[in-house]
């Protein structure tokens, strides 16, 4: 097994254990905390971004304080969901429960940073806190497609979807939001299905709060890291060995080079951080001493998927404000 010779802190990942690279002394993270070497080390590199999902490196942290951005993205970071349903008429099958329960998990366009908490939960609707929708369908024969046995031809509005959800606005909400930025973020969500003779007359209020509320308010599919895995080749692999090599990792960590009639196996460094370690290659005795695969401490590849209230690089910067007034509050509780 080789050890790593730069500073930066590695795992080893044998055949059976995970070994630290500093198997004597100190890691890096037992050393005493600065301002000035964790401003030094810090990095924040985006990897890919597009309209939902955001994948980018911290390099330079502590474990327990990546953790500690997931938790807040997952649970402190607040959003808008349907908290209360009056439900005027629902002649459907589905219980009055379960409507409300699925209504609750439809992700609300608003944003919430436009908004407050509510003060009181059985007080009077307020414009600064609350959204109002309301769902009004009925389900009835169309009798203009006879040859046709599909509901959908047979019947009028037989599928209930989230585009049938309208906002209605309070006092002078109008003016301040677009009808554009306020409502359901996916139109083609099923809620029901219905029949002729099935009605439904909802009233839906959405109020603003956090995951440790609900689940539902959760401003994120998915938030997630992990370490950066490295992948070395220590003896050369050739023929048809580095085919089984490429085999043992993940698509397209692994190349097979050619030069003149002589093939061996390349790490691609492009694509070795998508590897699973899934430690394969120690099922070949031929090829486990060729490898040396490890992961750095220190180097976590984050991925945040948002729901869509929130750009995810809005997310996590929401994250940092409120981590930010805890440790302030923290702060002033101690000098106090």
């Amino acid at each position: 097994m080789e050890i790593m010779n730069d500073e930066k802190p590695r795992i080893i990942l044998t055949e059976h254990k995970v070994v630290n690279n500093f198997p004597t002394g100190p890691t890096v993270f037992d050393e005493h905390f600065e301002v000035k070497k964790f401003k030094k080390k810090l990095q924040i590199v985006i990897v890919r971004h597009d309209h939902l999902e955001m994948e980018f490196d911290l390099i330079g942290i502590h474990p327990f304080l990546a953790n500690t951005f997931r938790r807040l993205m997952l649970s402190d970071v607040p959003t808008m969901a349907i908290d209360q349903v009056h439900i005027l008429n629902n002649t459907s099958i589905i219980q009055d429960e379960v409507l409300a329960h699925r209504l609750g998990l439809i992700p609300i366009r608003a944003d919430p940073r436009l908004f407050e908490n509510k003060a009181d939960a059985g007080g009077p609707v307020q414009e600064k806190e609350t959204l109002e929708f309301e769902l009004k369908i009925k389900c009835n024969k169309d009798s203009s497609k006879k040859d046709s046995s599909r509901a959908e031809d047979m019947y009028k509005n037989s599928n209930v979807y989230s585009k049938h959800i309208k906002w209605v606005p309070i006092g002078n909400q109008k003016s301040k939001f677009k009808e554009s930025d306020v409502g359901p973020i996916h139109p083609d969500i099923l809620i029901a299905k219905m029949r002729p003779g099935h009605e439904m007359d909802l009233k839906l209020f959405a109020s603003k709060s956090n995951g440790k509320d609900h689940a539902k308010f959760s401003p994120v599919a998915t938030a997630f890291y992990r370490l950066l895995p490295e992948i070395k080749i220590v003896k050369q692999v050739e023929g048809e060995a580095a085919y089984r090599l490429q085999k043992c990792f993940s698509p397209g960590v692994i190349s097979v080079r050619t030069e003149g009639d002589k093939k061996y196996a390349v790490v691609n460094k492009n694509h070795a951080r998508y590897d699973t370690s899934s430690r394969n290659v120690f099922r070949y005795e031929d090829l486990k001493d060729t490898v040396v695969m490890s992961k750095v401490q220190d180097h976590f590849i984050f991925t945040i998927e948002s729901v869509g209230a929130l750009p995810p690089e809005a997310i996590f910067k929401e994250a940092i404000n409120i981590l930010k007034d805890k440790c302030f509050s923290l702060l002033t509780e101690l000098n106090s």
